[in-house]
């Protein structure tokens, strides 16, 4: 499957809308579109899969390493496989765009905001592609494309300003229909505010199909060709139940596809109103619990949860999940519910991220997703913060990131864990929690 990468200029120039718009052309043009995220985000892909009506791939060197990474690639389908950048191309350095894109050799489309320049489009344009010869980095910048521009003069100016080297690869008109909402932890979930459909059809009319599906290359496959991960073999015999609802809704698709290719799952909806299902294993993503404390406090699932984790049930909760298995949970706006009080612990949410970063974390004990001593990498973007009990037990030691307190991640109690952090499934963690039940 050929990819191409769309990398911005910067945060905020626009590149979701911009790939919504390049994936609603390639499909109104006939081909099948895989959608993929550079990075860790879980908010982007949804939007993706809004438009391409299939899951988005999650790419990110450091979650997944680079073979990891390329396996993830390949896991998907399509004629053409789209992957969204994070920050600005160079940005990050556990991950960033550029590092996606030169681990998949896959060329680069630019997206720079276009709004006030003609001439400035293409040196800036330039300037990207010729920084990676600077640093020594193999990242190819094949064109451009150019955001929030006009027609006629305005889109002409760039076209003929770029060099031989660059390709104009169409425009982004200025459209207020392609906005997309946000709120604390970045864009509302495609769902809940999807791009309006015919604002984006008229977007993808300015993009030129060909000459992007002409750029698009085939990446190197992954040492195991197969796409298999020897840490993955075998069934784990059991039931893993997964919360699937607006409250839980932070997960890569690989992380259920690993799921169900080692055991039986099912999903269940606490804010729904829907109870623990029988299971031999529970998994609580991230999420937006706080948004719905009250449906959580009312319905049967966390009581439920609680019961069975004092019996021993394996639960693993990441973020958000580790909220709700918790004593209680204060919104910002200072309403406190009960939880399901596995772990001993008081989540408060504030005005602020508390952290925002890709972290290592060392297992102090075997633990539910780690063995003594073992490493894994994972990402932390929360507003909450934790007041923690006197008898708390951490399961991990922070190498890079703030974890729950700046040193300590993963609370652990019975056979329940906790963490800030979510790691995708080429880290092994799901598979040693597969392994526990």
């Amino acid at each position: 499957m050929r990819g191409l990468v769309l990398g911005g200029t910067s945060s905020g120039v626009g590149k979701t809308v911009a790939t919504l718009a390049v994936l609603r052309a390639v499909e109104d043009a006939g081909h099948a579109v895989q959608p993929a995220k550079a990075g860790p985000d879980f908010i982007d892909p949804s939007h993706h899969t809004v438009v391409a009506d299939r899951p988005s791939r999650t790419l990110d060197a450091w979650l997944e390493g680079e073979d990891g990474l390329r396996r993830n690639y390949h896991r998907g389908a399509g004629d053409l496989c789209l992957v969204e950048g994070v920050m600005g191309l160079y940005d990050g350095d556990g991950s960033s765009t550029a590092m996606v894109a030169e681990a998949l050799d896959l060329p680069v489309v630019l997206v720079v905001d276009a709004k006030a320049g003609m001439e400035s489009v293409a040196a800036t344009a330039l300037g990207f592609r010729e920084y990676a010869t600077r640093i020594g980095r193999d990242i190819d910048v094949a064109g451009v494309v150019a955001q929030r521009a006009h027609g006629g003069r305005h889109a002409d100016g760039i076209r003929e300003a770029l060099p031989a080297e660059l390709t104009y690869f169409g425009r982004i008109p200025p459209t207020p229909e392609l906005e997309i909402p946000d709120r604390h932890l970045g864009l509302e979930m495609g769902a809940e505010s999807p791009v309006e459909d015919d604002a984006l059809a008229a977007a993808a009319e300015h993009l030129r199909v060909d000459a992007l599906l002409d750029a698009a290359r085939e990446p190197p496959e992954p040492d195991t060709g197969d796409g298999s991960n020897p840490s993955a073999e075998g069934s784990a015999d059991g039931r893993v139940a997964v919360a699937d609802d607006a409250a839980f809704c932070f997960r890569y698709p690989a992380t259920l596809e690993r799921l169900r290719a080692r055991a039986d799952l099912v999903t269940f909806a606490p804010t729904d109103g829907d109870d623990l299902p029988d299971c031999d294993g529970v998994y609580l993503p991230g999420g937006y619990p706080e948004l719905y404390v009250d449906e959580l406090a009312a319905g049967p699932a966390l009581s439920t949860v609680g019961d069975r984790a004092s019996d021993g049930l394996p639960i693993l909760g990441e973020c958000g999940g580790l909220m709700t298995l918790a004593e209680s949970l204060t919104t910002a706006e200072g309403e406190t519910r009960e939880m399901a009080g596995v772990l001993p612990a008081e989540i408060e949410m504030r005005d602020r991220y508390q952290a925002l970063d890709h972290v290592e974390m060392r297992a102090t004990d075997g633990t539910l997703t780690a063995d003594a001593g073992e490493c894994l990498r994972g990402h932390e973007f929360h507003y909450s913060e934790a007041s923690v009990g006197r008898d708390a037990r951490f399961a991990f030691e922070m190498e890079r990131g703030d974890g729950m307190d700046g040193d300590y991640d993963g609370l652990t109690e019975y056979r329940t864990l906790g963490t800030y952090a979510h790691v995708h499934p080429e880290s092994g963690a799901f598979d040693r929690f597969l392994e526990q039940l």
